[in-house]
């Protein structure tokens, strides 16, 4: 039996289906409310596999919820762990760490005493080290400097990964996956297709920054080509293409015919808006759609190395230009 949690979100949803599309047995995936699945049938009917979707075994359960977690980890020999909280605004930050962290140290703690053979976790290219100069090339092995500025969600995703990591000093065999942006169909108004909505309103801004993205469809591929090989303890980088927000932006204005960004935006005029952004939040119940963090990533000139995963499966993954067209 195979257990996903955060089957209801983009990730988990595109595993669900690429599992089931080679077994239609022992897949079974946790739900934390009744109507959250929906947008997981949506997905699979879009992709006429309404069929698959009947074989999935849902459980409600929480990942801070140890006594469902128990049932729902009954029988189960593997886990694939993509449930997380993604979210830039300060206000997050408690329950994020709670969630990715504490969640996350729930699943390894039971993986552990349910005798689970392998563990896949989704972390981030967030939770990578960081370069002291902002155009060098991140590998799966540049340090973690905590002396850098970081936000809220890559300090969790990190310390997240530090869960999974001792849970392999305890016995128990992971694979840990780093994606970038994930873009991919059936998730409306959530995550990477924000930017969609965005340039279909006619945005346009752009920053100077470059950002690696990948397809949701190659991280599900990639994340149980993994787990059924023989590589034990590793992380992996899944970015397929690391380009500027200019090219991003210009690429779906492209596909959506709409007018491509033309005003480049500085740092600094973007900062002012952030604080701006920051004073409404104090007096309105708005949730902050700018941070520091956000700025800084939209300035950043990373280059993610993808050659590790290459080699070690042979993985090929799809371009960027073929995949943003699942998003329309």
């Amino acid at each position: 039996m195979i257990l996903v949690t955060g089957g209801t979100g983009l990730v988990g949803a595109h595993l669900l289906l690429h599992l089931l599309q080679s077994q239609t047995d022992g897949v079974r995936a946790i739900f934390r409310k009744k109507e959250s699945i929906k947008k997981t049938k949506h997905f699979f009917d879009i992709n006429q596999a309404t069929d698959l979707f009947q074989h999935i075994e849902w459980i409600e359960a929480d990942i801070m919820d140890i006594p469902n977690l128990e049932i729902a980890f009954r029988n189960v020999t593997e886990v694939y762990h993509c449930a997380a909280l993604v979210s830039f605004d300060p206000k997050d930050e408690i329950i994020m760490r709670k969630i990715n962290i504490e969640g996350t140290a729930n699943m390894v703690n039971l993986a552990l005493d349910f005798k689970i053979t392998k563990f896949c976790h989704v972390s981030s290219i967030a939770a990578l080290g960081e370069t002291l100069t902002k155009d060098k090339i991140i590998y799966e092995t540049t340090d973690w400097n905590p002396e850098l500025h970081h936000s809220d969600y890559a300090i969790t995703k990190y310390g997240a990964e530090m869960e999974v990591w001792r849970g392999t000093q305890e016995g128990l065999n992971v694979i840990i996956v780093n994606p970038g942006v994930i873009f991919g169909q059936g998730f409306k108004n959530e995550g990477s297709d924000a930017i969609f909505q965005k340039i279909a309103k006619g945005f346009p801004f752009y920053t100077s920054g470059q950002v690696g993205i990948v397809s949701a469809k190659d991280v599900a591929k990639a994340m149980v080509l993994l787990m059924q090989s023989n590589i034990i303890n590793e992380r992996f980088t899944l970015v397929s293409d690391n380009i500027t927000y200019k090219e991003l932006f210009d690429s779906i204005a492209t596909l959506l015919q709409q007018k491509k960004p033309y005003l480049c935006i500085s740092k600094s005029f973007l900062y002012s808006i952030c604080y701006l952004d920051a004073l409404i939040t104090l007096i309105t119940p708005k949730k902050r759609s700018l941070t520091p963090s956000i700025v800084q990533a939209s300035y950043s000139k990373y280059i993610y190395d993808n050659n590790k995963i290459k080699q070690s499966i042979s993985f090929d993954f799809i371009p960027y230009h073929t995949f943003l067209q699942d998003n329309l």
